[in-house]
């Protein structure tokens, strides 16, 4: 038996699905020649050739593999194939495959890019991206790596484009000056390699991604009582890269997804309680410049709508809620969600406007327990910042310190920021709270945001999908420039940094904006808010979350 398949021709295929090559263990550099696809298989130095619509692997190299092993970049010029391995660069015809020795770096080479006669070479341990001369073999300069981690290289006309791992980031780069044009996060953790794959019909560029990292999965193992146990696999795959730079906003897109998200309140009181005329309020996902909700509908009981500061809230009113009374109530949203990334530089923000009153008096006060009266909030808000006067390096350097000080772990309840700062452990609203104390402090207004992240399984279209917690983050204003996102922990990466900035002025695609500035979650009686004294709202009602994700949006 044999399988026909529809016909579709290659230019069809390309930037529309993901290339799961059969046997690949970890994908480093890729490259394109026309409409050959060419991948390293870093783990076991397999030169691969890949059908972008079978997903068909053929080894180039059967007789060389020891050659390739742990080789990590890939670039093809003409008929040229270069390589980067260990602290090597180096180059060979295509026919042959014969690695010649190119160049020697005093610390391993990551990534390799050739346009003409200039070789690009990446190296993480120096800091640089180093150029030299094909013809002459000497270094010409070298620009600063725009990320902290392993960057994988290609060059396409006047623009290199950067890949960081660690980052999470692809960077379009001036190949003359080294100036960062812009950034965009990609879709999935861990890009390993980069290629711009062109259209020999339309002319059109698209850039593709590998990515290579481990994933946990339950293994059947019949010798094991219980049979199941946790372990993890290889997982590597290549995937288009979409973006949409808009220079005078200051911000790339990157791809998004189709997700629709579901909010429930269950009610299930710890104790039996009788509350009378009942508001209960749950705030709706906002609309923003990444974010668009395009269609939401009530769960069990209808609600009606609020604006709070320019925040949708849906109202869910009960005449009382008596004592063995059980409702199931919330909503169901279709969202649109893209990953955003700004590109505002110190420079941008030396002569910026006065902050407005309304800000001085909403956003730099003590308004949630953050103890920024005591000592050691107030010592820790001067020594973040030292004798730093810009806006956004003493918003970085705040950041910087928090992840200094503080290391990651989760608890049932939030501690004040002093507490925490003692402690030296925070969950991801203790480290909101530090921050917010900080910032509030050295004069830069910032506001809560959050509430989830949808989980990370772009590839898992139309399966239902649970988060493990709820998360939050925060913005901060710069006058002139408005609000500009920031992750409270995922960048703090340990080991007294250098930190990636992947998040700072940036969200990908399965961050959901719910409530921004605004509280989530309320409940109200008779008019009355009721505080966690009066009785917690995680003591009434057990919440169910469910995202589902339909598809990939198109290209823009």
């Amino acid at each position: 038996m044999s399988f026909v398949l529809p016909s579709m021709t290659v230019s069809q295929m390309f930037g529309q699905r993901t290339i799961r090559p059969l046997s690949a263990a970890a994908l480093g550099g890729i490259a394109f020649i026309k409409d050959r696809l060419l991948a390293i298989d870093t783990a076991k130095g397999h030169l691969l050739e890949i059908d972008p619509i079978s997903d068909n692997s053929i080894i180039l190299n059967p007789h060389q593999v020891r050659e390739f092993s742990e080789a990590t970049g890939l670039a093809v010029w003409e008929d040229t194939l270069w390589v980067t391995r260990g602290n090597g660069v180096y180059l060979c015809n295509l026919a042959s495959l014969g690695l010649e020795h190119f160049v020697t770096l005093p610390h391993p080479a990551d990534g390799v890019a050739v346009w003409e006669s200039t070789v690009y070479v990446s190296c993480q341990k120096l800091g640089y991206i180093l150029v030299f001369d094909r013809d002459t073999r000497k270094e010409i300069t070298r620009f600063y790596a725009p990320g902290v981690g392993v960057e994988n290289l290609v060059v396409s006309q006047e623009t290199l484009w950067v890949c960081d791992r660690l980052e999470q980031t692809v960077y379009s780069i001036d190949r003359g000056t080294g100036e960062i044009q812009f950034s965009v996060l990609t879709p999935f953790e861990s890009p390993t390699g980069i290629a711009i794959h062109k259209d020999a019909e339309t002319g059109k560029e698209s850039i593709y991604i590998a990515y290579a990292d481990e994933e946990p999965y339950i293994r059947d193992n019949p010798n094991a009582d219980p049979n199941h146990e946790l372990t993890y696999r290889d997982r590597t795959f290549i995937h288009p890269l979409h973006y949409h730079f808009e220079p005078d906003k200051r911000y790339a897109l990157s791809n998004g997804y189709l997700i629709e998200m579901s909010y429930a309140e269950e009610i299930s009181p710890l104790e039996e309680v009788y509350i009378p005329d009942v508001e209960w309020r749950i705030a709706l996902p906002s609309d923003t410049e990444r974010q668009k909700l395009k269609q939401v509908e009530p769960i069990g009981v209808p609600f009606t709508e609020e604006v709070i500061d320019g925040q949708r809230v849906a109202v869910f009113k009960f005449d009382a809620l008596t004592p063995g009374e059980r409702h199931i109530f919330g909503w169901k949203a279709l969202l649109e969600v893209r990953g955003i990334k700004y590109r505002i530089t110190p420079r941008d923000v030396e002569d910026i406007p006065e902050l407005l009153p309304e800000f001085q008096t909403r956003y730099l006060v003590d308004d949630d327990d953050l103890a920024m009266d005591s000592a050691i909030v107030r010592r820790a808000a001067r020594d973040a910042i030292g004798s730093e006067t810009n806006l956004l390096r003493k918003m970085y350097s705040i950041r910087n310190y928090v992840y200094d000080e503080l290391s990651y772990g989760i608890k049932p309840y939030i501690d004040t920021p002093d507490i925490v700062l003692e402690r030296g452990v925070g969950s991801c609203g203790e480290y909101v709270g530090v921050l917010l104390a900080l910032c509030r402090l050295n004069g830069i207004p910032c506001r809560t945001v959050g509430r989830y992240k949808c989980p990370q399984h772009g590839e898992q279209h139309g399966v239902p999908l649970q988060p493990d917690f709820n998360h939050v983050w925060l913005e901060f204003y710069i006058p002139g420039f408005g609000w500009l996102p920031m992750e409270s922990n995922p960048d703090d990466v340990g080991n007294n940094g250098p930190y990636p900035t992947r998040f700072f002025m940036g969200l990908c695609w399965y961050h959901i904006e719910i409530g921004k500035g605004v509280t989530f979650e309320t409940v109200s009686s008779q008019g009355a808010r009721l505080t966690k004294e009066d009785i917690p709202i995680g003591d009434l009602a057990i919440n169910h979350i469910r995202f589902t994700i339909l598809k990939e949006l198109p290209p823009f």
